[in-house]
């Protein structure tokens, strides 16, 4: 991917950075490639390619801080470049917190950049006429017909990327890191037969082609289209709340951005001084699986080359980790933690191999959530509103579809009527979330 031509051009330019007087450098080499082929209606629509290289320094040059990027490589204009970053860099104020990651942090195994076991290099040689040929035998429009509707569009795309990163620094780190995604999307509209429009979506993803599982990503669509057919709001209610694992990341996702080291350093955080702090029930529990094999999400190393390793987010209710790299940690006063969540997973509760189906059943009746549709959340507060689909259900059995109404509420509030989640969270996500059931929660009709 990143060949040595390019990595001694990194070494190189991080030396003559050093040279014209930074006090200490961080170069990270990045490539990327993504070729993608969509269809409309069963017929080839657009075939596109997309690259990228592209260099990347931080500095600290008598204490003040530049971070700079270029995509301009000859040794000539890295050389102007190098004298312009340094030039802007002593504009800037003084930040005592600004410095390269404790040495004994940083990554010493992505030798390679091939640890993660997530690199396909089929994602760079398969031929175009064989992603045409895929993405063509996976098309519906034409082979699905019903007299209660008709299939008036279909829209799909399947992707094929690498991206690789080489990164090195004026302490000695020196990492790699390869991956590749094949990644296939359909979305489905079908009129039924009062002329209402409906739509579905479903995608699947894998780091080798051999393991993307895209057969019935349209069957799944034209199921989610169908099953909203006569779908309406129905009173506000408090109630029980399912949420589909598809959509599920939606209520953990704001959780994680909450942690972050820099909201928490602006007071732009609803879980300020949360470090040790149970403020959840017992039943949530997050964990972070940076390193998963075959996972390409999964990372050896962060943005300034710390090492990852497996850690608790969330145990047992308990808040355990802030996000900060090195300067936000000095910022804050506190032991530099991991940069952010690589590969989150939300623990099963109270017990594994449950799924959506057994989550309705535990609650008896609700709303089983499908989809979001807009809305919004205070990152300072908590609170959030969002629009949403999916279903009624009585008895652990859907009833009806139901569509054109919010939920609303506080995420603290929201987490500590918590009653269960599923083990089915979907393995090619970048979040692992399963689903998720919680009991009180307001809808509005």
């Amino acid at each position: 991917m990143i060949n040595a031509m390019e990595t001694q051009l990194a070494g190189w330019f991080l030396a003559r950075i050093m040279e014209k007087g930074a006090d200490c450098a961080r170069v990270v080499f990045y490539k990327s490639s993504c070729r993608i082929v969509e269809t409309l209606n069963g017929e080839i629509d657009k075939i596109s390619r997309t690259s990228d290289t592209t260099l990347v320094v931080n500095l600290v040059n008598d204490g003040r801080f530049g971070s700079f990027s270029t995509n301009r490589l000859d040794r000539n204009d890295l050389e102007a470049f190098a004298d312009r970053c340094l030039s802007m860099a002593a504009t800037l104020e003084k930040d005592p917190f600004r410095k390269l990651p404790d040495p004994q942090l940083v990554c010493r195994d992505a030798a390679s950049g091939y640890e993660t076991e997530a690199f396909d290099s089929k994602a760079a040689e398969i031929q175009d006429e064989e992603l045409i040929s895929r993405v063509l035998d996976l098309a519906l429009f034409g082979k699905r017909v019903s007299p209660e509707w008709k299939l008036v569009s279909e829209e799909s795309q399947l992707d094929a990327s690498v991206v690789g990163i080489y990164l090195i620094d004026s302490q000695g780190t020196e990492c790699r890191h390869y991956e590749s995604a094949f990644e296939y999307s359909t979305e489905v509209t079908i009129e039924d037969a009062e002329g209402d429009l409906y739509s579905g979506y479903s995608w699947n993803s894998d780091a080798f082609l051999d393991g993307l599982k895209a057969e019935d990503c349209g069957d799944r669509a034209l199921e989610k289209a169908c099953a909203q057919i006569g779908s309406e709001a129905v009173s506000g209610r408090t109630c029980n709340m399912v949420v589909d694992r598809d959509v599920a990341s939606r209520m953990v996702s704001p959780l994680l951005a909450a942690l972050d080291g820099y909201g928490l350093q602006q007071n732009n955080s609803f879980l300020l001084d949360s470090m040790g702090k149970q403020l959840f029930p017992e039943g949530l529990t997050i964990k972070d699986f940076p390193r998963a094999k075959g996972s390409n999400q999964s990372k050896y190393f962060d943005k300034e080359g710390v090492a990852t390793y497996d850690f608790p987010i969330i145990d047992k209710g308990v808040v355990k980790t802030y996000f900060t790299d090195s300067y936000i940690a000095g910022k804050l006063a506190v032991d530099r933690m991991p940069c952010s969540a690589v590969h989150p997973k939300l623990m099963p509760w109270p017990k594994e191999g449950t799924d959506r189906e057994d989550l309705m059943k535990l609650c008896g009746s609700g709303i089983l959530v499908t989809g979001f549709n807009g809305g919004n959340s205070n990152p300072s507060t908590g609170d959030f509103s969002y629009g949403i689909e999916g279903f009624l259900f009585e008895d652990g059995r859907i009833v009806k579809p139901v569509s054109g109404m919010l939920v609303t509420g506080n995420f603290l509030s929201l987490w500590n009527n918590f009653i269960a989640s599923a083990d089915d969270s979907r393995p090619y996500m970048s979040k692992l979330i399963p689903t998720l059931a919680f009991c009180n929660v307001e809808f509005n009709g």
